[in-house]
């Protein structure tokens, strides 16, 4: 899939907008990943208000890039009712990567950013959105059209990391 080898971190955009059908896509390919148990425990603000993304790129040192995007996703964990409550985290990150990897297929440029990481960071997304005890919020994600870094292949391979059967 030309999509894995091809998708970068994409953190300047231009000035188009992104359309609703293809935020539409963005998160019917969130919502297909994988989860524990099926437990998909993923909910989404998306925000493409110039105040708001403003404000969004205010909550950590590597939020800036939300300020120059169309728009940006908030990736959030319901953590009710979870059957398997360690595994948020990794549905979470699931989901996000199928996201990153849809906006390359849709030509445009995404970068992820991680919130849950930084107590400070989803502690200032918590107030931003008001959000309720059980929703965790996870993983930033700003969107747009690429500004001057394009999705293209870069071969990180590195033969020596790979062991087989040990150490």
């Amino acid at each position: 899939m030309d999509e894995i080898f091809k998708r970068r971190s994409i953190r300047k955009f231009t000035d188009e907008k992104v359309d609703d059908d293809k935020i539409e896509k963005l998160l019917r390919a969130a919502m297909q990943a994988p989860s524990a148990a099926n437990q998909q425990p993923w909910e989404f603000i998306v925000v493409k208000e110039k105040t708001t993304l403003k404000a969004l790129s205010e909550v950590s040192l590597y939020a800036k890039p939300t300020e120059g995007s169309s728009a940006a996703i908030l990736l959030l964990a319901d953590s009710q009712n979870l059957k398997v409550p360690t595994a948020w985290e990794q549905d979470l990150g699931a989901a996000t990567q199928n996201i990153l990897l849809e906006a390359v297929h849709l030509n445009l440029g995404a970068v992820w950013m991680g919130i849950a990481t930084s107590e400070t960071a989803a502690e200032n997304i918590v107030k931003l959105f008001g959000l309720p005890e059980n929703i965790k919020p996870f993983a930033l994600i700003a969107v747009g059209y690429p500004a001057e870094q394009k999705n293209e292949f870069v071969d990180r391979y590195k033969p020596e990391r790979i062991h087989y059967e040990k150490w």
